[in-house]
């Protein structure tokens, strides 16, 4: 992180909000963001982020941007070749980092390249998948480039071929249904937090992440000690195989009759979210870090060099 010249404390610009599907999401987040970094001591102005962001920036001279931007455009490589133009540190990973992670098909060529197990998957075309079964049943379509579970359809055995949204893209991904646990792992800088075990009465869908009562989660989950070591392993291998820096969090679905072959790595988030009881903010706390502290690791940890 760039110091200050004046010894004030640091002027830290929150991005949040933007123009994607999680912009409430990312509200929710940059606002709990700003008040842990106001507890630790930063000078914090709340952006709420639109197209006149160049020139907000321009304006704020910020010597550190908080980016608690969630889904396309703040997450996808985007606002950070923004900030990296700008010569602004930001928060979390790089340009190349954040859009690898966020093309769920180029994300899963690294995993492969680095020897992490997935499913298989395939990219089609909206009209292919309608028509017809483009894997066997169950299998899972979703958005290529989006978060949070943001128009993921599950397709049963015996179920028909799906009639997708309007709002899906014209190419989505396909990829075979894992069965089992879920299961998720933080990181931060080169350190595998803990493992979360998800409970919920059905898919972990938007709606199981982000509203009151939708998920439970149980941590350190409770599982044989080969699959929390593996889980902390393939975190730590995806943060770094993708060239993640700062705070990221990897997703698996764990089928336990099946031992550690049934361990899959669905992707990582090179921005997960964060409230105080987001997965990642809470795997820090229950490893004796508090929110303001992480908040503050993340600042320090900022750079647009990498």
């Amino acid at each position: 992180m760039a110091g200050t010249s004046s010894g004030m404390a640091p002027r830290v610009a929150v991005l949040m909000g933007g123009l994607s599907a999680e912009r409430e999401v990312s509200l929710s987040s940059g606002r709990e963001c700003a008040a842990a970094l106001r507890v630790a001591g930063f000078q914090v102005i709340e952006v709420d982020c639109g197209p006149d962001l160049p020139a907000r920036l321009a304006e704020i001279k910020p010597d550190v941007a908080f980016n608690a931007l969630h889904g396309r455009w703040g997450e996808d490589g985007c606002v950070q070749g923004l900030l990296e133009w700008l010569r602004i540190p930001y928060t979390h990973s790089g340009v190349l980092a954040s859009s690898l992670a966020m093309d769920k098909a180029r994300a899963k060529e690294v995993y492969a390249a680095a020897g992490l197990p997935t499913v298989t998957s395939r990219l089609a075309c909206r009209e292919e998948v309608e028509a017809h079964h483009v894997l066997p049943p169950p299998y899972v379509v979703k958005p290529n480039n989006e978060g949070s579970s943001v128009g993921v359809y599950i397709v049963r055995e015996g179920a028909n071929a799906p009639r997708l949204a309007a709002t899906m893209p014209e190419v989505v991904m396909v990829e075979t249904y894992a069965p089992g646990r879920e299961l998720t792992t933080a990181v931060m800088g080169d350190r595998a937090l803990c493992v979360t075990d998800i409970i919920t009465s059905g898919w972990y869908d938007y709606d199981a992440k982000y509203t009151t009562g939708g998920s439970r989660h149980v941590i350190p989950a409770d599982l044989p000690q080969e699959i929390t070591e593996a889980c902390l392993d393939y975190a730590l291998r995806a943060h770094r195989a993708l060239g993640c820096r700062g705070v990221s969090r990897t997703d698996f679905r764990w089928d336990e009759t099946r031992g550690l072959a049934g361990l899959i790595l669905l992707e990582t988030n090179t921005q997960p979210g964060m409230t105080p009881t987001s997965l990642a903010p809470e795997q820090a706390g229950h490893c004796g870090i508090s929110f303001p502290e992480l908040c503050r690791w993340m600042v320090e940890d900022a750079s647009c060099n990498r």
